[in-house]
């Protein structure tokens, strides 16, 4: 098991690696769809959960996992389905979206395949690293972090635009937060460039339909590219 607090400069940390891996065991048994408690309040109570250096190397730690894991599977499901029909496909994390343009209607959405879910593990560890992105970045090497929180946000947009992922007030808030996050993360070092699919969607400007997370009611709108460009280019 790997926890930050690690990369190439010389940190000054406070950490314990034994409370980090039982704040990651304790995320990993109580939250998540077996909890059968609402996203947004499993979210809230891991991140009341996830404090201290401690808490922003576990929240580091899932983000690099959910993204590894998701990168994994998709490598997976490529591999299978050119086995089954011979089409040669590409995974590039950098940039998902051509792959799942090419070939969303035969892909799984990687972050349902997690044991990690999105609105719930990922969701807040997404808010505890926004909430103390300064500090955040002292205990773990930043780009990777910043890479990692890209591809899921890369991820969970191509998911709605290919994959029939349903778009409701957990999908966006989630998708919110981690855009709010890579602002947060940029504005505390010397930002490297906006990846490839960021830089896409901000050229477009449309808006995605919201709905509940228990009905078919509609809750409002969302314009992504809107958004990142109102945070990643201020």
């Amino acid at each position: 098991m790997r926890f930050f607090g690690l990369g190439s400069r010389k940190r000054q940390v406070e950490h314990d690696p034994d409370r980090q891996r039982a704040l990651l065991a304790e995320a990993r048994q109580r939250f998540g769809r077996q909890a059968r408690v609402p996203f947004p309040d499993q979210s809230a109570e891991l991140q009341r959960l996830l404090t201290g250096d401690d808490g922003l190397a576990v929240a580091a730690h899932i983000i690099h996992e959910a993204a590894d894991t998701a990168h994994a599977d998709l490598r997976s499901q490529v591999a299978e389905l050119h086995r089954r029909t011979g089409h040669a496909l590409t995974v590039d994390r950098r940039n998902y979206r051509p792959l799942w343009s090419a070939a969303g209607g035969y892909l799984r959405w990687s972050l349902f395949e997690l044991p990690l879910h999105p609105y719930a593990q990922i969701a807040a560890s997404v808010a505890v690293l926004d909430a103390d992105a300064k500090r955040a970045v002292r205990l773990a090497d930043p780009e990777p972090l910043l890479a990692r929180m890209f591809e899921l946000l890369d991820l969970t947009i191509a998911g709605w635009e290919f994959g029939r992922v349903r778009v409701d007030t957990d999908a966006a808030s989630l998708a919110e937060g981690l855009i709010f996050a890579t602002r947060t993360l940029r504005d505390a070092i010397d930002p490297p460039p906006l990846p490839p699919p960021v830089r896409e969607l901000m050229r477009r400007n449309n808006t995605v339909t919201v709905y509940d997370t228990t009905s078919e009611r509609v809750a409002g709108g969302f314009n992504p590219g809107k958004t990142m460009r109102e945070c990643l280019l201020a």
